[in-house]
């Protein structure tokens, strides 16, 4: 089996290894390429996976190319781990949208939304010529703003499905609060990518007893501690937000707190620097401690069952991936992008049954689902029109004067990635 990691030169990219070669006998990987343009950092990056592969006895090839039409001929999956001008673009997404009293966050808001125009025409120009070097392969996208990255990939005809880390990462949480195993843990877990709530939590599989209310009860201090948000509004919701909802839910707060402290992407672009000096060291061959910090926590397993389902027929029962609608959220069209459980095999995602979906949170779903829409329009095909649009629609935007000023200056700090701008 042969994968390729498009992005292999990414710092989180040992993480990935790790995955691989730990959990080989679910995903049996014979060769794995990573591709990158940046050369020097992708052989620092190859030369640390092949001593991870080495050191658990994995007998697969690593290889590394800058060619990505030789990297992905003949691979059964391509994994995009893309980041669009880099920690510099990420640190103008968290800057320029404060001017303006709004969040600065890399896939929520107006930042969000200039990560999509970024990366959307490149990840579709990626996705084409896969598509020609290896027509069978999966694409499997954790490049973010990963809803509408795979709404673009999904609408051109791609064999696509999108993967996010914030339900394993509730679920490992869960699991360990319960003192259970993670595999007996199920997630009613239902929205949009980075716009979700656990509205159930069973133990024993899909049909199981639903503990959420006890998990509340007797950890709801924990859990509302790892959200940043007070433990009052859990127990008014009755469910578990993702902590991206802490983006709208305490939206003036957070906006507040941005001002008064270092980016996240300084902070990531200071670990980077970290990571690399300690890849360079040729005794090292393990992923380092301070790479869980780094953000993407249980990635790789994630990733390793998926494409285990997609390639080889296994992986858990139901897995929480992205993909279309098709009916599953009827308030919703077909074809836009939901995070929910699905059945995967190798004819890809189909959404399992969801429980009832509250209209407090069915609202805000339809209105980002709307904005990710004409967000996905502006990155296809341009124009400060279509961008104003897409900010006016968005809920943390939503007011004129806003989204002129937001779009003037999206605009402006990102000139060098948009050729029509």
């Amino acid at each position: 089996m042969k994968l390729a990691v498009v992005g292999g030169g990414s710092t989180y990219t040992p993480e990935l290894i790790d995955g691989f070669a730990r959990l080989r006998d679910t995903l049996p990987v014979s060769e794995l390429v990573l591709i990158d343009p940046a050369a020097e950092r992708l052989e620092l990056i190859g030369a640390l996976a092949r001593r991870i592969f080495a050191r658990q006895d994995h007998p697969g090839l690593i290889t590394t190319t800058s060619d990505l039409d030789a990297g992905v001929a003949g691979a059964d999956a391509v994994l995009l781990q893309l980041r669009i001008g880099g920690q510099a673009a990420r640190l103008q997404d968290e800057t320029w949208p404060l001017e303006c009293g709004c969040v600065g966050q890399e896939t929520t808001g107006a930042g969000g939304l200039a990560k999509a125009l970024r990366t959307v025409p490149v990840v579709l120009d990626i996705a084409e010529r896969v598509r020609r070097a290896s027509p069978d392969a999966w694409i499997i996208d954790f490049t973010n703003p990963v809803g509408i990255v795979t709404r673009a990939l999904l609408r051109a005809g791609h064999k696509a499905v999108g993967l996010c880390n914030v339900a394993i990462g509730f679920q490992r949480k869960f699991a360990a609060l319960l003192d259970v195993a993670p595999a007996e843990v199920h997630l009613d877990h239902v929205g949009l990518n980075h716009l979700t709530w656990e509205l159930g939590v069973r133990v024993g599989g899909p049909g199981g007893r639903d503990v959420l209310p006890e998990l509340l009860a007797g950890h709801g201090d924990a859990v509302a501690a790892d959200l940043r948000l007070p433990r009052a509004v859990l127990d008014r919701l009755g469910v578990v937000p993702s902590y991206y909802l802490r983006y709208f839910y305490a939206h003036d707060a957070v906006v507040r707190e941005l001002g008064e402290k270092p980016s996240r992407a300084a902070e990531v672009a200071a670990m980077e620097r970290e990571l690399l000096a300690l890849y360079a060291d040729p005794a090292l061959d393990e992923k380092p401690a301070l790479l869980a910090k780094r953000g993407g926590a249980f990635y790789s397993e994630a990733a390793v069952d998926l494409a285990a389902a997609l390639l080889a027929g296994g992986g858990p029962a139901g897995q929480v991936v992205n993909t279309y609608n098709g009916g599953t959220l009827p308030f919703l069209p077909d074809d836009a992008v939901i995070e929910v459980q699905a059945r995967v095999d190798g004819s890809g995602a189909a959404p399992l049954a969801v429980p009832a979906f509250d209209p407090l949170f069915a609202g805000l779903v339809s209105h980002v689902s709307a904005y990710e829409d004409l967000a996905l329009d502006a990155a296809l095909r341009g124009g400060r029109e279509r961008v104003f649009k897409a900010l006016l629609a968005h809920p943390l935007v939503g007011q004129f004067d806003l989204a002129e000023g937001l779009t003037d200056r999206l605009l402006a700090h990102n000139k060098e990635h948009l050729p029509w701008a």
